[in-house]
């Protein structure tokens, strides 16, 4: 434990706050719109009847002036946007962690907001005004300002309902305490359903994304570890991880298969206790190889990756999860709500490697 504490304090301080890097959108872009490469070419997104929902901030983006008015936009065009917008937060966001005049304020749900949460989420609008003029957005941070909130309409085949699903700093109170565990989740839902997912964390060092049909990736060419010497006694074993990756890597969620062999993330007992499912949890873990709660986006990016099995929570809005499902499921795995919706509208979250997914279903059934 001593060692991992080691390694976590040391890449918090070598990932310079403010850094004028030039972005990782730059290269990926240029991967993504190789026709050479697998995952670059996209696919149309199927159509479904998409649920309510009036929390948040959901602004007609059509409003802006100076915007682009194209109807149509490939899913190849929405993700390298998508990239860019996580360049913008990235840019921000990393020049605030740590910052000794971060401003911080208490939410009328008793969260905590950053300046920076505010600051990212209207960049992200800024661009998108611009280049998205007819799309709609839901974002965490204004959802007091005034706005066209409505019902999610469904589109047609011809005009479908295009929605930018904004969380501009996931896991903010890791944020405020100097805690690197947290990143921007910006997601494109057609007709309510994510089609377009990108989770960028820049102390991590890490960023995933996936879009529907061209599987899930990560870029870790930033990894603020990748150029810390290990000592020797340390390097047999995390050799791999310390090397930084110049290409971006497909993501493959793991092959177990039986509940005994898995390794779960359950987030937060308080959520689980709140909602009514504390003796599911705690019977499930009994069945289970190990739990652990590494709480936010990145016990999701670990199924993806196939470092975890299973990882689930409750007391979510749309906002905290429609940019991971769509890195989850193009991974190879399932995202489904507790009870079993397969949908970020149900406020809830289940992930898992697919072959689990009906096992913990089963356990969790009321």
């Amino acid at each position: 434990m001593r060692a991992i504490a080691w390694i976590w304090s040391l890449s918090i301080s070598a990932h310079k706050i403010g850094s004028t890097d030039a972005g990782w959108s730059s290269s990926v872009a240029r991967w993504a719109h190789n026709p050479e490469v697998a995952g670059s070419n996209p696919v149309p997104a199927t159509k479904r009847e998409s649920p309510s929902y009036r929390e948040g901030f959901l602004v007609c983006i059509r409003e802006y002036r100076g915007n682009v008015t194209r109807s149509h936009f490939t899913l190849n065009e929405d993700l390298q946007l998508a990239l860019q917008l996580a360049d913008a937060a990235d840019e921000i966001s990393r020049a605030r962690f740590l910052a000794m005049d971060l401003e911080v304020s208490t939410k009328p749900d008793k969260t905590p907001v950053t300046d920076a949460d505010r600051a990212v989420e209207q960049a992200i609008i800024n661009i998108l005004s611009r280049e998205r003029g007819e799309d709609f957005m839901l974002g965490e941070e204004f959802g007091e300002q005034s706005g066209s909130v409505s019902e999610h309409p469904t589109g047609t085949s011809d005009h479908p309902h295009r929605q930018w699903i904004i969380d501009p700093i996931d896991g903010t109170s890791n944020f405020l305490r100097g805690v690197p565990v947290w990143a921007t989740l910006i997601s494109l839902a057609i007709d309510g359903v994510p089609v377009i997912g990108v989770v960028s964390a820049p102390a991590l060092g890490k960023r995933w994304w996936g879009s529907k049909g061209n599987g899930a990736w990560v870029d870790e060419s930033h990894d603020p570890l990748a150029n810390i010497p290990l000592p020797e006694d340390l390097s047999e074993y995390l050799e791999q991880p310390m090397v930084a990756v110049a290409e971006p890597r497909k993501l493959e969620v793991s092959g177990v298969k039986e509940l005994a062999d898995a390794s779960i993330s359950y987030n937060s007992l308080q959520q689980w206790d709140q909602a009514g499912y504390l003796d599911e949890l705690v019977s499930l873990s009994r069945k289970v190889w190990r739990t652990r709660a590494y709480g936010d986006m990145w016990s999701y990016m670990m199924v993806a990756e196939g470092i975890l099995d299973v990882a689930g929570e409750f007391d979510l809005k749309p906002y905290d999860m429609a940019a991971l499902m769509p890195i989850v499921t193009e991974a190879g795995g399932t995202f489904t709500s507790i009870d079993g919706h397969a949908d970020v509208w149900h406020g809830s979250a289940l992930a898992t490697n697919g072959q689990l997914h009906a096992a913990v279903l089963n356990e969790l059934a009321r």
